[in-house]
Protein backbone atom coordinates (compact mmCIF):
# COMPACT_ATOMS: atom_id res chain seq x y z
CA UNK A 1 0.00 0.00 0.00
CA UNK A 2 1.27 3.36 -1.07
CA UNK A 3 2.74 5.61 2.01
CA UNK A 4 0.27 8.58 2.18
CA UNK A 5 2.84 10.70 3.27
CA UNK A 6 3.41 13.55 1.07
CA UNK A 7 6.88 13.66 -1.09
CA UNK A 8 9.56 15.71 0.71
CA UNK A 9 9.34 19.54 -0.94
CA UNK A 10 12.79 21.10 -1.75
CA UNK A 11 11.70 24.23 -2.63
CA UNK A 12 10.26 25.81 0.07
CA UNK A 13 13.66 24.55 2.29
CA UNK A 14 16.12 26.11 -0.62
CA UNK A 15 14.86 29.29 -0.37
CA UNK A 16 14.69 29.10 3.64
CA UNK A 17 18.19 28.40 3.40
CA UNK A 18 18.79 31.27 0.76
CA UNK A 19 16.65 33.63 2.96
CA UNK A 20 19.69 32.63 5.70
CA UNK A 21 22.33 32.99 3.29
CA UNK A 22 21.08 36.35 2.72
CA UNK A 23 20.44 38.30 6.30
CA UNK A 24 24.07 36.47 6.95
CA UNK A 25 25.65 38.98 4.04
CA UNK A 26 23.27 41.67 5.05
CA UNK A 27 23.65 41.98 8.92
CA UNK A 28 26.62 41.95 11.27
CA UNK A 29 26.83 38.81 13.56
CA UNK A 30 26.80 39.81 17.32
CA UNK A 31 29.36 41.19 18.96
CA UNK A 32 32.29 39.00 20.78
CA UNK A 33 34.12 41.56 23.10
CA UNK A 34 36.58 43.63 22.44
CA UNK A 35 38.49 43.23 18.90
CA UNK A 36 40.65 46.74 18.89
CA UNK A 37 43.33 45.35 20.62
CA UNK A 38 43.61 42.54 18.59
CA UNK A 39 43.41 44.03 15.41
CA UNK A 40 45.95 47.32 16.35
CA UNK A 41 48.76 44.51 17.29
CA UNK A 42 47.61 42.26 13.69
CA UNK A 43 48.02 45.74 11.98
CA UNK A 44 51.13 47.01 13.90
CA UNK A 45 53.00 43.83 13.16
CA UNK A 46 52.19 43.96 9.65
CA UNK A 47 53.12 47.88 9.36
CA UNK A 48 55.98 48.25 11.57
CA UNK A 49 58.61 46.03 9.71
CA UNK A 50 57.62 46.86 6.36
CA UNK A 51 57.63 50.71 7.15
CA UNK A 52 60.65 50.03 8.89
CA UNK A 53 62.58 48.45 5.97
CA UNK A 54 61.09 50.78 3.45
CA UNK A 55 62.87 53.66 5.38
CA UNK A 56 66.39 52.43 5.99
CA UNK A 57 66.52 51.70 1.99
CA UNK A 58 65.85 48.18 2.01
CA UNK A 59 62.73 48.71 -0.27
CA UNK A 60 62.91 45.70 -2.45
CA UNK A 61 62.73 43.63 0.83
CA UNK A 62 60.14 45.24 2.89
CA UNK A 63 57.05 43.44 1.72
CA UNK A 64 58.73 39.78 2.63
CA UNK A 65 58.20 41.04 6.29
CA UNK A 66 54.52 40.41 6.25
CA UNK A 67 54.20 37.15 6.41
CA UNK A 68 55.33 36.93 10.61
CA UNK A 69 52.50 39.01 11.43
CA UNK A 70 50.49 36.21 10.40
CA UNK A 71 51.62 34.81 14.36
CA UNK A 72 49.39 37.82 15.74
CA UNK A 73 45.70 36.62 14.76
CA UNK A 74 45.91 33.62 16.58
CA UNK A 75 44.64 32.96 20.16
CA UNK A 76 42.84 36.23 20.11
CA UNK A 77 40.66 34.69 22.83
CA UNK A 78 43.67 34.14 25.29
CA UNK A 79 44.60 36.28 28.02
CA UNK A 80 47.86 38.48 27.56
CA UNK A 81 50.03 35.88 29.00
CA UNK A 82 48.58 32.95 28.03
CA UNK A 83 48.82 34.78 24.13
CA UNK A 84 53.03 35.52 25.27
CA UNK A 85 53.00 32.02 25.33
CA UNK A 86 51.81 30.57 22.61
CA UNK A 87 52.98 33.57 19.79
CA UNK A 88 56.48 32.14 19.79
CA UNK A 89 55.09 28.60 18.80
CA UNK A 90 52.85 30.18 16.00
CA UNK A 91 55.87 31.83 14.73
CA UNK A 92 57.62 29.42 14.68
CA UNK A 93 55.28 26.76 12.97
CA UNK A 94 54.76 29.74 10.22
CA UNK A 95 58.40 29.91 9.99
CA UNK A 96 58.61 26.09 9.32
CA UNK A 97 56.12 26.43 6.55
CA UNK A 98 57.69 29.24 4.87
CA UNK A 99 61.17 27.37 5.36
CA UNK A 100 59.02 24.60 3.24
CA UNK A 101 57.68 26.79 0.70
CA UNK A 102 61.43 28.05 -0.42
CA UNK A 103 62.08 24.34 -0.15
CA UNK A 104 59.42 22.94 -2.77
CA UNK A 105 60.03 25.89 -4.77
CA UNK A 106 63.60 25.07 -5.67
CA UNK A 107 62.46 21.56 -6.38
CA UNK A 108 60.21 22.52 -9.10
CA UNK A 109 56.52 22.56 -9.59
CA UNK A 110 55.52 18.76 -8.92
CA UNK A 111 57.20 19.54 -5.32
CA UNK A 112 55.53 22.73 -5.00
CA UNK A 113 51.88 20.63 -4.92
CA UNK A 114 53.05 17.92 -2.96
CA UNK A 115 53.76 20.34 -0.85
CA UNK A 116 50.79 22.19 -0.57
CA UNK A 117 48.64 18.54 -0.47
CA UNK A 118 50.93 17.62 2.73
CA UNK A 119 50.89 21.27 4.43
CA UNK A 120 47.40 21.44 4.07
CA UNK A 121 46.59 17.52 5.83
CA UNK A 122 49.53 18.07 8.73
CA UNK A 123 48.21 21.64 9.53
CA UNK A 124 44.87 20.58 9.97
CA UNK A 125 45.42 17.65 11.63
CA UNK A 126 47.11 19.31 13.87
CA UNK A 127 45.40 22.16 14.20
CA UNK A 128 42.18 19.75 15.28
CA UNK A 129 44.38 18.03 17.61
CA UNK A 130 44.93 20.27 20.14
CA UNK A 131 41.90 22.18 19.32
CA UNK A 132 43.65 25.64 17.83
CA UNK A 133 40.86 28.09 17.17
CA UNK A 134 40.16 30.36 14.68
CA UNK A 135 41.69 31.30 12.18
CA UNK A 136 42.65 27.42 11.81
CA UNK A 137 45.19 25.37 9.29
CA UNK A 138 44.19 27.97 6.43
CA UNK A 139 47.29 30.48 6.95
CA UNK A 140 49.84 27.83 7.92
CA UNK A 141 49.23 27.00 3.90
CA UNK A 142 48.98 30.32 2.80
CA UNK A 143 52.38 30.93 4.04
CA UNK A 144 53.67 27.88 2.22
CA UNK A 145 51.80 28.80 -1.06
CA UNK A 146 52.89 32.46 -0.94
CA UNK A 147 56.95 31.60 0.01
CA UNK A 148 57.25 28.99 -2.65
CA UNK A 149 55.45 31.72 -4.82
CA UNK A 150 57.67 34.23 -3.97
CA UNK A 151 61.39 31.94 -4.42
CA UNK A 152 60.18 30.94 -7.28
CA UNK A 153 61.79 31.18 -10.61
CA UNK A 154 60.03 33.63 -12.29
CA UNK A 155 61.43 34.15 -15.92
CA UNK A 156 64.59 32.62 -15.62
CA UNK A 157 65.40 34.69 -12.55
CA UNK A 158 64.93 33.87 -8.78
CA UNK A 159 64.09 37.40 -7.95
CA UNK A 160 63.88 36.65 -3.94
CA UNK A 161 67.27 35.02 -1.86
CA UNK A 162 65.67 31.96 -0.02
CA UNK A 163 68.08 32.69 2.41
CA UNK A 164 67.45 36.21 2.95
CA UNK A 165 63.57 35.90 2.65
CA UNK A 166 63.80 33.23 5.49
CA UNK A 167 65.81 35.85 7.64
CA UNK A 168 63.15 38.06 7.19
CA UNK A 169 60.17 36.45 8.02
CA UNK A 170 62.11 35.11 11.46
CA UNK A 171 62.55 38.58 12.30
CA UNK A 172 58.99 39.68 11.47
CA UNK A 173 58.05 36.99 13.43
CA UNK A 174 59.80 37.77 16.50
CA UNK A 175 58.69 41.31 16.34
CA UNK A 176 55.03 39.67 15.87
CA UNK A 177 56.09 38.48 19.41
CA UNK A 178 57.43 41.65 20.75
CA UNK A 179 53.83 43.18 19.90
CA UNK A 180 51.84 40.07 21.53
CA UNK A 181 54.17 41.60 24.71
CA UNK A 182 52.92 44.64 24.68
CA UNK A 183 50.01 44.87 26.93
CA UNK A 184 52.68 42.87 30.12
CA UNK A 185 53.91 46.19 30.32
CA UNK A 186 50.65 46.90 32.76
CA UNK A 187 50.91 44.97 36.16
CA UNK A 188 47.53 44.04 35.82
CA UNK A 189 47.93 41.52 33.21
CA UNK A 190 51.75 40.42 34.95
CA UNK A 191 49.30 39.72 37.41
CA UNK A 192 47.51 37.44 36.01
CA UNK A 193 48.19 33.29 36.80
CA UNK A 194 48.08 31.79 32.85
CA UNK A 195 46.84 28.36 31.96
CA UNK A 196 49.26 25.69 30.78
CA UNK A 197 49.77 24.66 27.48
CA UNK A 198 48.25 21.94 27.98
CA UNK A 199 45.35 23.35 29.45
CA UNK A 200 44.46 25.45 26.74
CA UNK A 201 45.30 23.29 23.81
CA UNK A 202 44.20 19.60 25.13
CA UNK A 203 46.05 17.22 23.12
CA UNK A 204 43.20 14.36 21.78
CA UNK A 205 42.45 13.26 18.37
CA UNK A 206 38.43 13.60 18.96
CA UNK A 207 36.28 12.94 15.87
CA UNK A 208 36.48 16.04 15.30
CA UNK A 209 40.00 16.52 14.62
CA UNK A 210 39.13 13.36 12.48
CA UNK A 211 36.68 15.63 10.07
CA UNK A 212 38.49 18.57 9.70
CA UNK A 213 41.82 16.18 8.71
CA UNK A 214 39.97 14.19 6.14
CA UNK A 215 37.63 17.08 4.87
CA UNK A 216 41.25 19.10 4.46
CA UNK A 217 42.16 15.61 3.06
CA UNK A 218 39.66 16.28 0.34
CA UNK A 219 39.96 19.62 -0.13
CA UNK A 220 43.94 19.27 -1.27
CA UNK A 221 43.72 16.77 -3.25
CA UNK A 222 40.78 17.94 -5.21
CA UNK A 223 41.87 21.38 -5.25
CA UNK A 224 45.50 20.17 -6.28
CA UNK A 225 44.22 17.94 -9.22
CA UNK A 226 42.18 21.39 -9.81
CA UNK A 227 45.17 23.36 -10.11
CA UNK A 228 47.03 20.94 -12.21
CA UNK A 229 44.37 21.55 -15.11
CA UNK A 230 44.47 25.35 -14.61
CA UNK A 231 47.69 26.30 -13.31
CA UNK A 232 50.18 24.51 -10.80
CA UNK A 233 51.02 28.02 -9.20
CA UNK A 234 47.64 28.82 -8.14
CA UNK A 235 47.19 25.48 -6.16
CA UNK A 236 47.52 27.10 -2.67
CA UNK A 237 44.82 30.18 -3.04
CA UNK A 238 42.41 26.78 -4.50
CA UNK A 239 43.17 24.60 -1.25
CA UNK A 240 43.10 28.23 0.66
CA UNK A 241 39.39 28.79 -0.64
CA UNK A 242 38.00 25.84 0.56
CA UNK A 243 40.06 25.06 3.93
CA UNK A 244 38.95 28.28 4.95
CA UNK A 245 35.22 26.26 4.88
CA UNK A 246 36.17 23.22 6.46
CA UNK A 247 39.06 24.18 8.49
CA UNK A 248 36.99 24.94 11.70
CA UNK A 249 34.31 22.69 12.82
CA UNK A 250 31.45 23.77 11.29
CA UNK A 251 28.29 21.88 10.27
CA UNK A 252 26.93 22.13 6.74
CA UNK A 253 24.74 24.77 6.60
CA UNK A 254 26.93 27.34 8.01
CA UNK A 255 30.25 25.18 5.77
CA UNK A 256 27.45 26.17 2.20
CA UNK A 257 27.23 30.10 4.22
CA UNK A 258 30.76 30.73 4.58
CA UNK A 259 31.51 29.53 1.14
CA UNK A 260 29.39 32.00 -0.41
CA UNK A 261 30.97 34.43 1.85
CA UNK A 262 34.18 33.74 0.69
CA UNK A 263 32.91 33.87 -2.80
CA UNK A 264 31.30 37.23 -2.36
CA UNK A 265 34.28 38.74 0.04
CA UNK A 266 36.60 37.56 -2.60
CA UNK A 267 34.46 39.33 -6.03
CA UNK A 268 34.47 42.90 -3.26
CA UNK A 269 38.03 42.24 -2.61
CA UNK A 270 39.04 41.70 -5.99
CA UNK A 271 37.60 45.27 -7.27
CA UNK A 272 38.97 46.44 -4.25
CA UNK A 273 42.67 45.51 -5.39
CA UNK A 274 42.35 47.18 -8.77
CA UNK A 275 41.07 50.21 -7.41
CA UNK A 276 44.40 49.88 -4.74
CA UNK A 277 46.99 48.45 -7.21
CA UNK A 278 47.16 51.35 -9.48
CA UNK A 279 47.62 54.20 -6.91
CA UNK A 280 51.09 55.31 -6.75
CA UNK A 281 52.21 54.15 -3.37
CA UNK A 282 56.02 53.96 -2.24
CA UNK A 283 56.89 50.81 -0.46
CA UNK A 284 56.42 52.55 3.52
CA UNK A 285 52.75 53.86 1.98
CA UNK A 286 51.97 50.58 0.82
CA UNK A 287 52.99 48.87 4.12
CA UNK A 288 50.62 51.53 6.18
CA UNK A 289 47.91 50.26 3.96
CA UNK A 290 48.12 46.45 4.52
CA UNK A 291 48.55 47.60 7.99
CA UNK A 292 45.14 49.40 7.88
CA UNK A 293 43.50 46.30 5.81
CA UNK A 294 44.92 43.88 8.15
CA UNK A 295 43.36 46.09 11.58
CA UNK A 296 40.27 46.10 9.40
CA UNK A 297 40.32 42.63 9.07
CA UNK A 298 40.47 41.42 12.51
CA UNK A 299 37.87 44.21 13.41
CA UNK A 300 35.13 42.04 11.29
CA UNK A 301 35.92 38.98 10.98
CA UNK A 302 34.10 37.54 13.59
CA UNK A 303 31.04 39.76 12.90
CA UNK A 304 31.11 39.44 8.94
CA UNK A 305 33.38 37.20 6.86
CA UNK A 306 32.53 38.30 3.62
CA UNK A 307 33.23 41.87 4.39
CA UNK A 308 36.81 40.46 6.15
CA UNK A 309 37.32 38.94 2.96
CA UNK A 310 37.03 42.06 0.96
CA UNK A 311 39.87 43.37 3.06
CA UNK A 312 41.84 40.40 2.55
CA UNK A 313 41.78 39.53 -0.76
CA UNK A 314 43.78 43.18 -1.67
CA UNK A 315 46.00 42.68 1.22
CA UNK A 316 47.38 38.99 -0.18
CA UNK A 317 46.99 40.05 -3.71
CA UNK A 318 49.25 43.23 -2.76
CA UNK A 319 51.79 41.07 -1.77
CA UNK A 320 51.83 38.87 -4.35
CA UNK A 321 52.41 42.15 -6.83
CA UNK A 322 54.59 43.80 -5.08
CA UNK A 323 56.94 40.96 -4.16
CA UNK A 324 57.30 39.32 -7.64
CA UNK A 325 56.96 41.93 -9.76
CA UNK A 326 53.84 41.00 -11.45
CA UNK A 327 52.16 44.37 -12.88
CA UNK A 328 49.09 42.21 -14.50
CA UNK A 329 46.68 43.32 -11.84
CA UNK A 330 43.43 42.75 -13.69
CA UNK A 331 44.69 38.74 -14.58
CA UNK A 332 45.40 38.01 -11.12
CA UNK A 333 42.54 39.19 -9.56
CA UNK A 334 40.07 37.49 -11.87
CA UNK A 335 42.47 34.59 -11.49
CA UNK A 336 41.73 34.61 -7.61
CA UNK A 337 38.27 35.11 -8.13
CA UNK A 338 37.74 31.55 -10.20
CA UNK A 339 40.03 30.01 -7.76
CA UNK A 340 38.32 31.07 -4.82
CA UNK A 341 34.38 29.86 -6.55
CA UNK A 342 36.01 26.25 -6.71
CA UNK A 343 38.08 26.41 -3.46
CA UNK A 344 34.46 27.09 -1.64
CA UNK A 345 32.74 24.72 -3.74
CA UNK A 346 34.89 22.17 -3.13
CA UNK A 347 34.96 22.94 0.87
CA UNK A 348 31.39 23.01 0.59
CA UNK A 349 31.25 19.30 -1.34
CA UNK A 350 34.05 18.45 1.65
CA UNK A 351 31.45 19.43 4.44
CA UNK A 352 28.72 17.80 3.13
CA UNK A 353 30.16 14.59 2.10
CA UNK A 354 32.19 14.38 5.19
CA UNK A 355 29.40 14.88 8.33
CA UNK A 356 30.76 17.11 11.59
CA UNK A 357 30.38 14.48 14.37
CA UNK A 358 31.34 15.59 17.96
CA UNK A 359 32.52 12.71 20.91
Amino acid sequence: MPSSTPPARFGPRVRAEAAHIWRSLATFGPSRGRRWPLALQAGLAMAVPIVVLAASGQAHLALLSATGAFAVIYGGWLRPRERARVAPLLALALWLCAAAGTLAAGAGTPAVLVGVLVTTVVSAALAGAVSLGPPGPVFFVLVFGLSAQVTAVHGGVRVVDPGVYLAIVAASGAFACLVVLVPLLLARYRRERPRTLRALFPRRWSAVARTLTLRAAIVGVVGVAAAVVVDPARSYWIVCAGLAIVGLPVGRRDATTRGVHRTVGTVGGGALYLALAFLPLPIWALGVLLGVLQFAIELVVVRHYALALVFITPLVLLLIGAATGSAETLPLALERVVDTVVGAAVGTVAAFAVRLRED
